[in-house]
């Protein structure tokens, strides 16, 4: 294996309004699972937005209500939930493709990062595995993501404690420490800004979710974009009727070892060029119209 071809970076995603909208499916399914587990029907859902499945459980069967004792814990009902979550969303399998969307640019940009020299992506989701691969294979992007190294809602951690556990399941499959300036959360609420940061990964955030940009910017992502079509655009003139040329290019962060520019966190890696956002900025501090035609993220 070549040194470029070497796993040295990591891309996590988060799913629901990063790359998908299943919301209504999905409320549909939480609908059903909470009184099988919890006894009791799902009058209010708790706030989504940036949480994970056991988080939202839990804060559900408060407010709601729910007796937990017959079950012993809100710890012992999770896995239950979670099943029966899975489940529930498994007969709706239909109502993914017919009701939910992929949402804009974000098939192109999962499909250029897996162009990419010494990359591995993954998920970081409030979903549980079963459900997370579901949603996915829904829309055509399973093939893409190592589940196996990331992160899930159904194990009973807070969202950054979970990408800390990503990052070490990474670096235990791939032989490699993912580093801060390694590794890179694609998501779209402050919620997972947060978790980036305690997390240890930078932050790409997108608007496609509840937040506005600027919440997003002023959460402290390190990048902020409207949707998933500013990651993963056709190559100068486009050159899509080459399919021998891939004509994607990805947001990435720096790459290690590398001292950017103060203001360039992240630079553009062109996927039928390589990397071309080895911007002007980490040699004379200056930005060239050329890097800005490229659309640099700095």
């Amino acid at each position: 294996m070549s040194p470029e071809d070497a796993i040295h970076r990591l891309v996590l995603w988060n799913i629901d309004l990063t790359l998908v909208d299943v919301a209504r499916v999905t409320r549909a399914a939480y609908a059903e699972a909470f009184p099988a587990v919890a006894g009791r029907p799902l009058v209010k859902l708790p706030q989504v937005a940036g949480r994970s499945e056991s988080e939202i459980f839990f804060d559900a069967l408060a407010l709601n209500g729910a007796d937990v004792s017959a079950g012993g814990t809100a710890e012992g009902l999770l896995e239950p939930f979670s099943a029966a979550l899975f489940t529930a969303l498994e007969a709706r399998r239909a109502d993914l493709d017919r009701e939910g969307q992929l949402l804009p640019g974000a098939a192109e940009a999962v499909a250029a990062v897996a162009k990419l020299d010494g990359v591995v992506q993954t998920v970081l989701t409030g979903s549980s595995k079963p459900s997370a691969m579901l949603k996915l294979h829904a829309f055509g992007l399973d093939s893409y993501v190592d589940f196996d190294i990331g992160g899930y809602g159904s194990e009973a951690y807070p969202k950054g404690t979970l990408l800390r556990v990503a990052r070490q399941r990474a670096a235990e499959k791939h032989g490699v420490t993912f580093g801060e300036g390694a590794a890179v959360y694609v998501a779209d609420s402050p919620r997972d800004v947060d978790a980036a940061r305690i997390g240890g990964a930078r932050s790409l955030a997108v608007a496609s979710g509840r937040a506005s940009a600027a919440e997003l910017r002023d959460a402290g992502a390190d990048a902020v974009l409207p949707d998933l079509t500013g990651a993963a655009r056709p190559h100068r003139h486009g050159r899509a009727d080459r399919p021998d040329r891939p004509p994607h290019r990805a947001a990435f962060p720096v790459e290690p070892g590398r001292t950017p520019h103060p203001r360039c966190r992240f630079i553009m890696i062109c996927a039928t060029t390589g990397p071309v956002g080895r911007c002007q900025a980490h040699q004379d501090g200056t930005m060239l119209k050329a890097w800005k035609r490229a659309r640099v993220i700095c």
